[in-house]
């Protein structure tokens, strides 16, 4: 049996590897890090027994992904565990002021200060199941000719040419113009715009409204699901799943060449050994591939496309080791797993500006999750760990717009970068600083120097902006992952249907190998 190769062991190329080794397939994966799991890995980063999330911590997607629903029992088998949360997340906007939303209809409508708003929320949770059955599909779809003239075809009959076109409009849509357009109470906006900027689209982004929304509706309807004991129970559980199957996982490994003649791949070169093979599954940057495959694919077109490829603004991330839960000036907010600090659209729409001008933000829009709260098996007892993630900051700095930082490189400006994140957390929980026992700070740089595919500190390994997303993603004519060179395919998140922890790509690219 022919022996499949698999470059990166992220949650995608796992995903790929178990579901080819439940069916019997020989499966080898190369990863050129020390331990398997990408961005899903969890790590003592700050003092032992306080284990963090590296970077994903919401595995909501993974929970509710392809693979899951085939292979969730088998998942269980290997221990993969979910601890369930029904106050995924708040917005802390002026101190003290707040917006969440919970799977309780009517503690998330206290949160609201319009009535109007509050009535068309529920007329939205009434809509919501109708909805998903489109929307729920369309980013489960493979982007090839098959499956994608299936599903339009049958949404066109479920919703009609109106509403179809509709929803057509709304994918097209900015999250301020939707949101706007929908609700009267500027907290709401900028409660549900935030979750634009998780995947690249600040307020006034063409594309990202449906992100907001689906956030939104899913929170309220189901909650999140983060991992029992930290995000690496479910890469244990993959990597748990491979082995018993007799595949093979070898960390410390790195890929430097695609091997390729006459347009076939014949194999890889790995730590300097040559490994043959005829099929390759390569969860890479797209720069990363071009490079390993010589610069060329026989395709100036897609080669092209791959040079192109655009990254989004970078991310930072403070993990917090602390002696007591954050001490917010809304109480309430300790019982929410993520709460986002920033004021206003237009504040997150400057920040985006200025990040992408190479300026450090001067209020970063955060990210703040509290996982132990929910899942103490995660700190020792009475402890707490916090994971912070600034969202966006440049990957090269050219100022600073508060003129604070004179730093002009990451090694030197983090530090600093970190007190200005601390200060905003300071600012809605006063006496915050007084419970921090120890701090990691990861930059932009360290973190495309730990995994090589967040480049420049993009977590979600390229912009998703709309020409670069759907069949574009990550070039038009290739968006179901094959490229032009025979046995080769991309996975991963610069493939469709992109970032999150859902491993779509990988699960198609399983499925497609007979």
């Amino acid at each position: 049996m022919s022996e499949i190769v698999l470059i990166g062991a992220g949650i995608n190329g796992l995903v790929a590897a178990a579901e080819l080794a439940l069916r019997g397939k020989k499966v080898r994966i190369l990863e050129r890090g020390p331990t398997p799991g990408g961005a899903v890995r969890t790590e003592e980063l700050t003092l032992p027994g306080f284990r963090h999330d590296v970077a994903a911590m919401n595995l909501s997607m993974f929970a509710g992904s392809a693979f899951m629903a085939a292979h969730g029992a088998d998942m269980a088998k290997h221990g993969m565990e979910f601890v369930p949360i029904d106050r995924p997340f708040a917005q802390a906007m002026a101190p003290g002021d707040y917006l969440g939303v919970s799977t309780d209809p009517e503690e998330t409508l206290a949160t609201f200060a319009s009535e109007a708003d509050k009535v068309t929320w529920r007329q939205m949770m009434a809509e919501f199941p109708e909805r998903i059955a489109v929307l729920g599909p369309l980013f489960g779809t493979p982007m090839r000719r098959g499956p994608l003239l299936k599903y339009l075809w049958k949404s066109w009959r479920a919703l009609g040419t109106a509403k179809t076109l509709e929803t057509l409009q709304f994918l097209l849509s900015t999250p301020r113009a939707w949101l706007e357009d929908t609700f009267e109470d500027p907290r709401l906006c900028t409660a549900l715009s935030t979750w634009g900027l998780h995947i690249d689209f600040a307020p006034d982004v063409a594309g990202g409204a449906v992100f907001p929304y689906l956030e939104g509706m899913a929170g309220q309807a189901m909650g999140m699901v983060i991992g029992k004991g930290g995000a690496d129970v479910a890469t244990r559980a993959l990597v748990s799943i491979i082995a018993a199957h007799g595949g093979r996982i070898d960390c410390d490994t790195e890929v430097t060449e695609i091997l390729h003649a006459n347009g076939q791949v014949t194999g890889v070169v790995a730590n300097g050994e040559k490994i043959e093979t005829s099929t390759i599954l390569a969860s890479l940057a797209p720069k990363h591939l071009l490079r390993l495959i010589g610069g060329s694919s026989g395709n100036a077109r897609y080669d092209r496309g791959l040079a192109k490829f655009r990254h989004a603004p970078g991310t930072m991330m403070v993990h917090l080791a602390l002696d007591a839960p954050v001490p917010w000036l809304a109480e309430a907010l300790k019982g929410f797993a993520y709460v986002h600090i920033g004021r206003s659209m237009d504040t997150a729409a400057a920040t985006y500006a200025q990040a992408l001008a190479g300026f450090l933000p001067e209020t970063p829009l955060l990210v703040v999750g509290q996982p132990s709260l929910f899942d103490p098996s995660r700190a020792p007892e009475g402890k707490h760990t916090l994971w912070v993630q600034a969202r966006v900051v440049p990957a090269e700095i050219k100022g600073d717009e508060k003129g604070e930082i004179s730093a002009r490189n990451w090694a030197d400006a983090k530090e600093a970068m970190a007190e200005r994140v601390l200060d905003l957390i300071e600012e809605q929980a006063p006496g915050f600083r007084a419970h921090i026992l120890a701090r990691h700070v990861v930059s932009p740089l360290d973190l495309e120097a730990g995994n090589p595919n967040l480049v420049g500190g993009d977590q979600v390994c390229g912009s998703h902006h709309l020409t670069q997303n759907f069949l574009f993603r990550p070039v038009l004519g290739f968006a179901d992952g094959h490229t032009p060179l025979e046995g080769l395919s991309l996975i991963g998140a610069a493939a469709w249907p992109g970032g999150g922890t859902g491993a779509g790509s990988g699960h198609f690219a399983a499925q497609m190998i007979k």
